[in-house]
């Protein structure tokens, strides 16, 4: 049949007609109606063939047909693309197909192929599909998905709460009174957005206290499904509040991470929804937004990694020392730490292929999108059975359940999320230039990260640190370069200067007896702290000497955060630091000994502090 031949009876409204004795046919045809809706009439070959005599019964045959109201018709791959045209937002396939170079003849070849080989395609649709290839919806898992962000933002503000006081109150390390009035001497007006922060308002541990006291309400509201946009809102606005107050101690990737999950997750929720129970009417835009977040936080992970150049990464070798080099390692990873070397090189090889690979999965077709849960998951499982990472494994397992769709969830529970879908998404008119903020800012560090930095145009550098003080539009990637050795700082005072006593941390390496422990999703930021300082020097870290003066003026705010204070009835006259370089033993040491680790001093991390090099001088 001639290209854009004519039928004398058109129909009223586009009309589909497909070969209804093929299975294959039926399937895909079920999936374009579910695209369509109303717009477009489906009807087998064997029904309406002979209402079109223009068209030959062989061509029905070999390619689905396309029949408009002004009679036109159109066939096999150019049919294809005139039905997605035909639904609003999707005519980019038409407009390639027609003024593309070279885009038809591959369209109709591959069309060709497929139309060809349906056996053969039909047992691919299956493998990569399932049963169906509807569209897939994702209420139980948008559901899901906002609870357990609400566990989440419950962890960390509790977290956060049991120790706010002597990180950045009055009398902590970093007082955020003092830091914001800094910023007020320094910085204009734009200072407010520039540091984001309600502490303005309140620059107390009162307002600490409050603030941590509203993300936990927020947080139990969104665990109970109680005004999810709402709560999303605010949980949202508190952490990013107790982020700028914490200064140094809340500047992990897993704050940013929560922060730019936690911001989108607000456009996940209808506005106008008072209640979720099992289903959640999820938006296909802000579900894009959290699986492209997924995948950069995955695919930045492991690209940092080699453009690192680090020859540990390069080498596969990586594993052998991140066990005993971790921040805060618990029991276990004494254990993985003892693994022949091909075991560690098979672990690195999996890490790597979980990072690089299985990320495109994600917007692959169904049961491989599956199998990227599953795997990503798996890896996420494994760094918290091995590490101590606060709430990040556990925020990264949360974004990774929305590749599920309703179809893999029990039947109960799918058809009791589908019955809730409700209403009230949040209209296009803001979701849309929200997306396109977003994905604009988030551009410019992905490219960074996988080395683009140079491509990156100015205007865009420039709107993205427009929005960096918000912190939700980040990158990511941890170890970018791997600690091959554990230098640790041991905190020591004395009241002489010749007898020292070590004050005792609660979770960081200490005493070499002492068993590491599990304590995530609950995040010791003091310790966690002591770990990148041991790494730099001490003028790198200025924070470190304040913490030695509170330690020096007894202040129970910041004694509170460590396991032990030597010096029970007052502060002591001297402070040091000494670097200490811990490795884990082996298991003939440990039977022998009872020892986790081995420590050899190295020298002081910097000068020793005294009461009297405090004090301010004499008039």
């Amino acid at each position: 049949m001639p290209a854009h031949a004519r039928v004398a009876r058109p129909p009223e409204r586009p009309l589909v007609i497909f070969d209804g004795d093929c299975g294959f046919c039926r399937k895909w045809i079920a999936r374009w109606k579910q695209r369509t809706g109303q717009s477009v009439d489906y009807e087998p070959s064997q029904v309406v063939g002979p209402r079109f005599p223009e068209i030959r019964a062989s061509a029905f045959a070999k390619s689905v047909q396309l029949v408009l109201p002004d009679g036109r018709v159109f066939q096999a791959a150019e049919a294809v693309a005139w039905v997605l045209a035909l639904t609003p937002g999707r005519g980019a396939p038409l407009w390639i197909y027609q003024h593309v170079a070279g885009a038809a003849p591959v369209a109709e070849v591959a069309y060709r192929a497929i139309a060809d080989h349906r056996t053969a395609a039909s047992a691919a649709t299956r493998v990569l599909w399932g049963r169906s290839v509807l569209k897939p919806t994702y209420f139980a898992a948008s559901a899901l998905f906002v609870r357990l962000l609400g566990v989440i933002y419950l962890a960390a503000f509790l977290s956060l709460w049991v120790q706010v006081h002597g990180l950045v109150g009055a009398h902590g390390i970093l007082p955020v009174g003092e830091f914001l009035d800094w910023v007020r001497g320094h910085v204009g007006p734009e200072r407010y957005w520039l540091a984001p922060t309600l502490c303005w308002l309140w620059p107390t541990d009162a307002c600490l206290d409050v603030l941590c006291a509203g993300g936990v309400l927020a947080s139990v509201l969104l665990i109970a499904g109680i005004l999810p946009a709402a709560a999303a809102g605010l949980a949202w606005l508190f952490y990013l509040s107790l982020a700028v107050a914490g200064q140094t101690f809340l500047e992990f990737q897993w704050d940013m991470l929560l922060l730019e999950t936690g911001l989108l997750a607000v456009f996940l929720c209808s506005p106008r929804r008072l209640r979720i129970r099992r289903g959640l009417a999820a938006g296909g835009c802000p579900l894009f937004l959290l699986r492209w977040l997924l995948f950069r936080l995955m695919f930045s992970s492991g690209v940092v990694k080699l453009a690192s150049g680090d020859p540990a990464w390069r080498s596969l070798t990586g594993l052998r020392y991140h066990y005993a080099t971790q921040p805060l390692p618990p029991w276990t990873a004494w254990f993985l730490h003892q693994a022949p070397p091909w075991f560690q090189t098979v672990s690195c090889v999996f890490l790597f292929a979980v990072e690089l690979a299985v990320p495109f999965l994600f917007f692959a077709p169904r049961r491989l999108r599956l199998v990227a849960c599953g795997m990503t998951i798996t890896l996420e499982v494994l760094i918290a059975a091995t590490g101590n990472y606060a709430f990040f494994n556990l925020l990264a397992i949360a974004l990774a359940l929305l590749l599920i769709d309703d179809d893999s969830f029990p039947a109960r529970w799918r058809d009791a999320a589908r019955r809730e879908k409700g209403k009230g998404r949040w209209p296009r008119w803001i979701l849309a230039p929200a997306a396109a903020i977003l994905l604009a800012a988030c551009a410019v560090p992905l490219a960074a990260s996988i080395g683009g930095a140079a491509r990156i145009p100015g205007p865009l550098i420039s709107f993205y640190r427009l929005l960096a003080p918000l912190r939700s539009s980040n990158g990511y990637g941890l170890f970018a370069v791997m600690t091959t050795s554990r230098p640790e700082i041991i905190v020591e005072g004395s009241e002489d200067g010749t007898v020292w006593r070590e004050y005792a941390f609660a979770w960081k390496p200490g005493d070499a007896k002492r068993a590491p422990r599990f304590v995530a999703p609950h995040q010791p930021r003091l310790d966690w702290q002591m770990w990148f300082a041991a790494l730099g020097s001490y003028e790198e870290n200025p924070w470190l000497i304040r913490f030695l003066g509170r330690l020096l003026e007894g202040s129970p705010e910041v004694l509170g955060l460590l396991a032990r204070n030597p010096f029970p009835h007052g502060p002591p006259r001297f402070v040091r630091a000494v670097v200490y370089d811990y490795r884990f033993t082996d298991f003939a040491a440990r039977r022998r000994s009872g020892d986790w680790w081995q420590r050899e001093a190295k020298g002081l991390y910097c000068p020793v502090l005294s009461r009297e090099s405090l004090s301010p001088p004499s008039p």
